[in-house]
């Protein structure tokens, strides 16, 4: 049958031949509306007479085949797009495998020639034969005596002279270079990612694929503070065309110092930007030195001259759009200028990588993803904005804890103990930048700021688990009452955030803003529950925001940095919100050795308790780490006030610091395995009358109510009912009895569960472990068990206290009797766990 208008032709009743004005109107109403419903159907052909000959069957088989054709286009440009990516790894892989073979003849070669010469070690050998392929073509730029004067031919000659030396680093066998620890090339990963090995000053290398053209990788590379928050500044004090196009460039850089214990880096740099006959973008850069009679760059105070050794950035332009880079970062840091300690710090590799090679490639990721993403996050701010806030952060923090006197900062004096540095800054740029003011628009008293910094060796303590640890139990360390004078020093007003409530710990909940592609850090807003209003204080806030800056959680990763830096905000929460940055920093002193961290190892402060191989899971994590693990953790506190009143913040700033410090040491010695007892014994835990009380009567009541065993043990000591309640397979927790009951103590199985520690334990109540199906059995059941005396729950899930789902065979409840026979609390035993 036809048409008789001639718009569309059904055959046979099977099909219908669109004409190009009905295709075009269908398709204008497909970007409309890709999904129409019956009557929405019939409405589009009675509102377009160009579609009233097709019956509304057809109209809906058309959407559903153009639906269907969209997804396959999708599906389609995906795949090409990982074909793509998979093609430019396969060419990178290929490249690396062929600089490796290079690499393994150049040893072979040495070795053989040192043999037949060792009684002549001075001879060197030089690798004039095993570049890669994209050095062909470059020896002819270097002059064979180059002139080492300050014109601009001297200085291109030393600038063609470093392009050589870089290239011979990324694609060839100058340096020797080996597979970072942890760090595996794939399809999903990274990058290549190497370190040096056995060369002058520390070296990292990394190959890998971005989504950006090169000469956008080129300039993000080159804005070295956008992405690098250990920068300070560049200053780019010349620049020099050169005849090929490129250009010389004289920079000074200075670095911040990570920690209170060490001086900041500074470096005088020339820095070659060229494209080379394969269409490639060089940057590289070196130090330059006053032998070399170029240009100098004085002294500066407070500064350490480090030496850049010939490194840079390769770009090379990607089939199908992106760019292949290559990255090489070679520096001597001047370990000498810095207390032993720390010279592992400034003698590592793996470190150089971890804080300043990867960083560059997942910055430039991370860009990628935000071009390609334009999606709105974390209360209607973009990605890019939510980055900077981040960075706004960790610098903020950097110049805290640096508190250079060209910014403002002066020392004052201590009380006779030199745990805690206490700095003032007065300077109007620094509170002009905070643009202190309350929300009715008058300006605040606040007219300081005041900084308190320490730094403190930590032993054998994985840096991840103590950053997871004082992220999430913040009320172990932090004064709630610090936090809201910081809070209505910065800014007070009705606080109305709102968010999808991710985790709570202790009154503190967690609002997720964003994190970054590779999930090494994230952004977030903690609001804390439970502050105290003062009638006193007008300006005292009921609620305290605090934007927070998290990164180092991954315990599986070697050599990270943890980072846990936050911020006081307001209500307006502005992207250019005063920040008054304050927080934790931990660096792993001995970030080349792998340590084999379990990701599912308990916060447990309570590991005195136990200490045999068999009952405690901690122990196996750190099997064979033989308590070699150290790292530094420097803190820094910040808080706004007013001038006549700086001798009494500072005595509470530095009797606050010292409180966390305390803190902090506590907790870093439970986490310690180094605490764990080697010979199986039972260490004298907290309270230990007590557990040893409790353990008997958790027995008895058992025996009583269930008429059945629940610890075993070969005597009737109460050490031993403790250690075997301690030990036992399932996890076992005590609530008390009141309206909402709460959990007072777990053994070892139960703080596993949870996810806590005894410590923390009394922060969670036994209703929100549950979901709303075990909430309304255990409402049904708790009232039997009182009268009872004991009940038996079916098997279904709950939640530790981190969010994890939790499955559970049966849970055995139990009424725990005292020696007047008593009801002291409600006893849980979850038979079976296991993590969803």
């Amino acid at each position: 049958m036809s048409c008789k208008d001639g718009k569309g032709v059904m055959d046979n009743g099977k099909y219908v031949r669109y004409t190009p004005e009905q295709v075009e109107a269908l398709e204008r109403l497909y970007h409309d509306c890709p999904k129409p419903s019956s009557i929405r159907r019939q409405q589009l052909i009675r509102e377009c007479p160009i579609l009233s000959h097709i019956e509304p069957k057809q109209i809906k088989v058309w959407f559903q085949n153009r639906r269907c054709r969209e997804k396959q286009r999708k599906e389609a440009s995906r795949l090409q797009a990982v074909n793509r990516k998979l093609s430019a790894m396969n060419k990178l892989l290929m490249e690396e495998n062929d600089r490796l073979q290079k690499q393994v003849s150049h040893l072979v070669y040495e070795n053989g020639y040192f043999r037949q010469h060792t009684q002549n070690t001075n001879l060197a050998t030089k690798d004039t034969s095993c570049d890669s392929a994209v050095t062909s073509g470059q020896r002819s730029l270097t002059a064979q005596h180059p002139p080492r004067d300050a014109s601009p031919a001297g200085l291109l000659s030393i600038a063609e002279e470093t392009l050589a030396e870089f290239l011979s680093k990324a694609t060839g066998t100058a340096v020797e270079w080996v597979q970072m620890p942890g760090m595996k090339p794939g399809p999903e990963s990274i990058g290549i990612i190497a370190i040096s090995h056995g060369c002058h000053g520390v070296a990292a290398r990394a190959c890998g694929l971005v989504g950006l053209e090169p000469t956008r990788v080129a300039e993000i590379l080159k804005d070295r503070p956008s992405w690098y928050r250990d920068c300070r500044a560049v200053d780019i004090l010349n620049v020099l065309p050169t005849a090929n196009g490129g250009t010389i460039e004289l920079l000074y850089m200075q670095l911040y110092a990570p920690t209170t214990l060490a001086p900041a880096r500074d470096l005088w740099l020339l820095r070659y930007t060229s494209v080379l006959e394969d269409g490639s973008l060089v940057i590289c850069e070196r130090s330059l030195k006053n032998t070399q009679n170029g240009p100098s760059m004085p002294p500066v105070q407070h500064f350490v001259r480090a030496e850049m050794l010939p490194s840079g950035y390769l770009i090379r332009p990607c089939e199908g759009g992106g760019s292949i880079i290559h990255i090489v970062d070679h520096m001597d840091l001047e370990p000498w200028s810095v207390p032993e300690v720390l010279r592992p710090l400034y003698e590592s590799s793996t470190m150089l990588a971890q804080k300043t090679t990867m960083v560059a490639l997942r910055h430039l990721r991370q860009i990628s993803h935000e071009v390609s993403q334009s999606n709105v996050t974390g209360w209607g701010r973009r990605p890019a904005a939510l980055r900077a806030l981040g960075q706004r952060l960790s610098r903020g923090f950097n110049e805290a804890l640096n508190g250079f006197t060209d910014e403002g900062w002066s020392m004052i004096g201590n009380d006779g103990v030199d745990d805690v540095t206490i700095l003032v800054n007065s300077s109007p740029d620094k509170l002009m930048g905070l643009n202190l003011s309350f929300a009715n628009g008058f300006p605040s008293v606040s007219n300081a700021v005041l900084c308190a910094k320490a730094s403190m060796l930590l032993q054998n303590v994985p840096p991840a688990i103590l950053l997871r640890f004082l992220r999430e139990h913040r009320s172990e360390w932090a004064d709630n009452n610090m936090d809201a004078y910081s809070a209505a020093a910065i800014k007070a007003g009705p606080c109305s955030f709102s968010g999808s409530r991710v985790g709570n710990y202790g009154g503190q909940v967690i609002l997720p803003l964003a994190h970054t592609i590779e999930h090494e850090e994230f952004l977030e807003v903690i609001k804390l529950e439970g502050i105290a209003h003062s009638p006193e204080d007008a300006i005292m806030p009921r609620e305290v925001f605090l934007l927070q800056l998290c990164s180092g959680m991954d315990e599986n990763a070697v050599g990270t940095c943890a980072e846990l830096i936050f911020a006081p905000i307001d209500a307006s929460f502005a992207d250019d919100a005063p920040l008054l940055p304050s927080g934790f920093r931990i660096i792993p002193l001995d970030s080349g050795k792998e340590v084999a961290n379990n990701p599912n190892r308990t916060l447990d402060l309570t590991s005195a308790l136990d200490i045999g191989p068999a009952g405690n899971k901690a122990s196996n994590d750190y099997s064979g780490n033989s308590g070699c693990m150290r790292s530094v953790m420097t803190i820094a506190f910040e808080f706004a006030f007013e001038s006549h009143m700086q001798d009494h913040v500072a005595s509470m700033a530095r009797q606050y610091v010292r409180s966390i410090i305390s803190s902090v040491q506590r907790v870093a010695l439970a986490l310690s395995p180094s605490n764990l007892n080697s010979q199986g014994g039972l260490r004298t835990p907290l309270g230990t009358p007590e557990a040893q009380t409790l353990a008997r009567w958790i027995s008895n009541s058992y025996r009583c109510f269930l008429g059945a065993e629940l610890l075993k043990s070969n005597n009737e000591g109460s050490e031993s009912l403790l250690k075997s309640l301690w030990h036992h397979t399932d996890a076992i927790l005590c609530c008390t009895l009141k309206a909402l009951p709460v959990f007072t103590f777990a053994n070892q199985a139960g703080l596993d569960m949870l996810e806590t520690t005894l410590v923390a334990l009394q922060d969670i109540a036994l209703e929100k472990i549950f979901d709303d199906h075990g909430r309304k059995i255990l409402c049904s059941e708790f009232p039997l068990i009182i009268q009872q005396g004991f009940a038996c729950l079916q098997g279904g899930l709950c939640l530790s206290s981190m969010g994890r789902p939790i499955s559970y065979e049966r849970v055995v409840a139990w009424k725990v009797l005292n020696e007047e026979e008593n009801a002291h609390c409600i006893c849980f035993m979850f038979v079976n766990w296991s993590f969803v």
